[in-house]
């Protein structure tokens, strides 16, 4: 019984992950690889020079998440909130900033990955702080504000199962 409702939740992530642009997928599996230490990400991912700066940057920037993870405070507590709020407010910042993240379910896709479960009652004000602040484009801060879900932004609780499913790149076959 356990084992067909732990399938049917990673179906359902799969299929959230589906619903997602080729750019945000594309930028989810980027960045678990940086974030996680999964694979080289210049050598995966870089396309151009462009792009390689930018994947320098996301190293840079994802060093924070070292900081983040066991680290997250107790929702009933004030203590520590500041410094963890502010770290990851900084980092969800970067990624909005890269513009190929639309909206908040796919952000709250990767932030539960990169940081656990333990992160989501987290996600939709660092979601909300960040799409605010001046180095989010006036029309791009618009769009993600308004992606976040009423439900999303004030839930009663959160689940505490981890994430099941991680997506990766998947070579090619030659035709």
């Amino acid at each position: 019984m356990a084992s067909t409702g732990t399938a049917s939740l990673t179906i359902a992530e799969l299929r959230e992950f589906a619903s997602f642009t080729a750019a945000e997928q594309r930028y989810i599996k980027r960045s678990l690889d940086i974030g996680l230490g999964r694979q080289d990400a210049f050598k995966l991912w870089a396309r151009d020079a462009d792009e390689s700066g930018s994947i320098r940057s996301q190293y840079v920037v994802y060093q924070e998440l070292k900081a983040l993870r066991g680290n997250v405070p107790a929702e009933t507590s004030f203590a520590a909130l500041e410094a963890f709020m502010g770290k990851l407010i900084r980092v969800a910042a970067f990624d909005l900033a890269q513009e190929r993240i639309e909206g908040f379910s796919a952000f709250r896709f990767l932030y539960e990955r990169l940081l656990g479960a333990e992160v989501r009652p987290f996600l939709p004000s660092a979601f909300c702080a960040a799409s605010a602040l001046p180095q989010i484009r006036p029309d791009r801060r618009k769009g993600l504000l308004q992606s976040i879900s009423e439900a999303a932004a004030t839930a009663p609780g959160w689940s505490s199962r981890e994430p099941s499913f991680y997506p990766e790149w998947v070579e090619k076959e030659a035709a």
